[in-house]
């Protein structure tokens, strides 16, 4: 398993030969090193419907005849516009041809650019080669992570911006919840509001629990 960090809150991941986006926000991302164009991915994951997440996924979508992954409300935005896609809900999975899929709770709003209502935000636990992943999405800390963990988790992708999202101080909470083996800061440093020391969250984890920490530069990538 591949992970290709896009940044802000952005993945490209290769997981049995398959290609799928996270969240893939590329265009207007002052700290993407890649376009739009540079994916083909067969299948798109959004947590939620805020422009930083929405991002390029029609585009892509329609260019790639990717498959989105979502909640019910974004899926059918979405096929009104022409774009194939899977509708899944809080709580519930499915098993595509990559890997597993389960949707978490997370704590946040969630509406499209257009202002158009997203219905209800989530995290992702994604399951494949063995490995499980979670993406918190854009989230507050909240007591319920910790049945997350008990999933048993090798990464954990978790926002430290602060300001619209759980800042380094909660994510370090967060991660004594989770206990997952990795941890990868996202979503801080593309705008002043979310400006944040991402060293400083690894010295923190890194000291105070039992898990370690990569911080990614954007273009960077991990293999699982």
């Amino acid at each position: 398993m591949i992970l290709k960090y896009l940044g802000h809150a952005g993945f490209a991941l290769k997981a049995d030969n398959h290609h799928v986006l996270i969240d893939p926000f590329l265009s207007g991302n002052p700290l993407a090193q890649d376009k739009a164009e540079d994916f083909a991915p067969s299948y798109i994951i959004l947590t939620h419907a805020h422009g930083d997440h929405y991002g390029d996924t029609e585009a892509i979508a329609k260019r790639s005849n990717a498959k989105v992954i979502s909640n019910f409300e974004i899926v059918s935005y979405l096929e009104k516009l022409g774009v194939e896609g899977h509708p899944m809900n809080t709580g519930g999975s499915f098993d595509f041809p990559f890997g597993k899929v389960k949707f978490t709770p997370a704590w946040h709003s969630n509406s499209f650019p257009d202002g158009s209502y997203g219905g209800m935000p989530m995290g992702v636990v994604i399951e494949a080669e063995g490995k499980r992943l979670y993406h918190a999405g854009d989230t507050a800390l909240f007591g319920d992570m910790a049945l997350i963990g008990e999933m048993g988790l090798e990464l954990a992708l978790l926002p430290i911006g602060d300001n619209f999202t759980m800042g380094p101080q909660d994510a370090l909470a967060a991660v004594k919840l989770l206990k997952p083996k990795l941890v990868v800061p996202i979503h801080y440093n593309t705008f002043d509001v979310i400006k944040q020391d991402p060293a400083e969250f690894k010295s923190q984890v890194e000291s105070q629990t039992g898990s370690r920490c990569v911080v990614l530069a954007p273009g960077q990538q991990l293999d699982l």
